[in-house]
């Protein structure tokens, strides 16, 4: 007769208290996970910096199409970030960060490179 075998973590996996249900790693990934909206929430900030910097005086239509491209990238994978970090609501993230109706419209657009 075969007895089932049983798995047990190592024990220097639970240094946390189980009842809390956090764990080494459960810590490790709520920690990339909220380094890595850091980051994604800073190229937000300096795709939206130089599509505001861009002149329309001086600067070609081209140009400024690839920077608003670049900016809606920047925003649509910083908006998937917040999802997997349990943050649904985007709202707040469009006040936050002022991100424009344009950028916005063009959200998960798939484009010809």
């Amino acid at each position: 007769m075969e007895l089932p075998m049983t798995f047990r973590p190592p024990q220097s996996l639970s240094r946390f208290d189980a009842g809390s249900g956090v764990n080494v790693l459960e810590y490790e990934l709520m920690a990339e996970r909220a380094d890595a909206l850091g980051r994604h929430g800073l190229k937000v900030e300096k795709a939206i910096a130089a599509l505001t910097s861009f002149d329309r005086d001086r600067g070609r239509p081209e140009e400024r199409q690839r920077l608003l491209d670049e900016a809606a990238d920047a925003v649509w994978a910083f908006l998937i970030q917040r999802e997997i970090c349990g943050l649904r609501d985007s709202r707040d993230a469009v006040r936050r960060y002022g991100i424009p109706g344009e950028i916005m419209a063009r959200l998960g657009i798939a484009r010809k490179r």
